[in-house]
């Protein structure tokens, strides 16, 4: 039967709308219409207590959640404990992390997000390969025994999955700009990130396909008055999209608002790249042998480096409103359309419109999230 969600404010494309019924069926958002409308009428109410109706959040890069770190388990079993860990804050779609790792691990990883999209576990886009091909130079937390250069013997693995999104995180410099157009002629979506490149290395990788960059300013060369770096490609290029990590400590926000002013804010998506602890009180977990102590939102090493976050889609929003001064509907959207657009699934997901999944949230005036829906299921139904 059609469901109608009633007395919500919900977010359209020209901003909060009143009075509006958003009908569902079979999963998806069948119209969107006047609550008077004789269609409104007819199907089973559900009123949302005038909260606000949001689209579902996505995030595109997703290490782990509810007490599990995917490096550690890839399986689908895994993949769902983290969706639930997120699905709490707003994240209805997602892409499981994985981490520098040898290769037959990422084919497990692959296998994993196969299994999790045959059995229709909730949420779940793809899979967001995060290195082994960085630059040790640039290395983070990530392992530099695991670091690697990307040749065409890796490409049949990393173009395996079918019937989602891959992202693959690499550094242009450890591959050739005919490796990153054969990934992109593939399906896939390559972006820069644990990067040492200059300039002239991002252009070549940004005119054979490659669309963006991952943690804006972190573990990348920065934008100085003789080489504009990575961060200067970024912010130079109109049409690349920016994930960025609105935690107050990734990067300070200020660097943050000016980076918005330099190029549309339809090109710069949140991303959590959250650690096992989110969606749980855990003060410390354990990344490749290494005890990461959790603070606030912060996740550090035993040296004091960063370590992925503790942070959740909706206290990114709320931080984007707070800390960059971005209006809440467009910060919702750097939250929802923008990634969505970026993985190529702007048609399907990311807006309440006619068509789109039913894929939203429900949140009150301060993004504390009471329920969502994903593929027209509430959160209330899940076990």
């Amino acid at each position: 039967m059609t469901l109608a969600l009633v007395n919500g404010r919900v977010l359209l494309a020209d901003g909060f709308a009143h009075g509006r019924c958003v009908l569902i069926d079979q999963g998806r958002i069948v119209d969107v219409v006047g609550s008077a409308d004789r269609r409104c009428r007819g199907a089973a109410r559900y009123d949302l207590g005038g909260q606000m109706l949001l689209p579902g959040f996505i995030d595109s890069q997703v290490n782990g959640g509810g007490g599990v770190l995917f490096n550690d388990a890839p399986s689908v079993e895994s993949i769902g404990a983290i969706g639930r860990a997120h699905r709490r804050f707003g994240t209805t779609g997602f892409l499981p992390t994985l981490i520098s790792a040898d290769l037959d691990v990422v084919a497990r990883a692959i296998a994993a997000v196969r299994g999790a999209l045959e059995a229709g576990v909730p949420g779940v886009l793809g899979i967001h390969i995060e290195g082994p091909f960085l630059n040790v130079a640039r290395k983070g937390v990530h392992d530099p025994a695991k670091l690697r250069e990307l040749d065409p013997s890796a490409l049949g693995l990393l173009t395996s999955l079918r019937g989602g999104r891959t992202l693959v995180t690499l550094a242009p410099e450890m591959t050739t700009p005919q490796i990153i157009e054969r990934l992109v002629a593939a399906g896939v979506v390559v972006s820069a990130g644990h990067t040492n490149a200059t300039y002239a290395e991002m252009r070549a990788a940004i005119e054979h396909g490659l669309t963006g960059f991952t943690h804006l300013f972190n573990a990348m060369s920065q934008l100085t008055g003789r080489e504009p770096g990575v961060v200067g490609a970024a912010l130079d290029d109109p049409s690349s999209w920016c994930g960025i990590i609105v935690d107050g400590a990734h990067t300070d926000p200020v660097v943050l608002r000016i980076a918005l002013k330099c190029k549309p804010h339809d090109r710069f998506m949140l991303v959590t790249d959250a650690m096992p602890s989110v969606g749980t009180d855990n003060g410390s977990f354990k990344l490749q042998g290494r005890r990461i102590r959790v603070s606030g939102y912060l996740c550090l090493d035993e040296d004091g480096r960063l370590a992925g976050s503790n942070i959740d889609m909706a206290s990114c929003v709320r931080n984007a409103v707070s800390m960059l001064g971005v209006p809440l509907p467009e910060a919702v959207r750097m939250a929802s359309q923008v990634p969505a657009e970026f993985l190529g699934l702007g048609d399907d997901v990311g807006r309440i419109a006619p068509g789109y999944r039913a894929n939203l949230v429900l949140a009150d005036d301060a993004l504390n999230v009471s329920e969502t829906w994903i593929d027209g299921r509430s959160s209330k139904d899940e076990p």
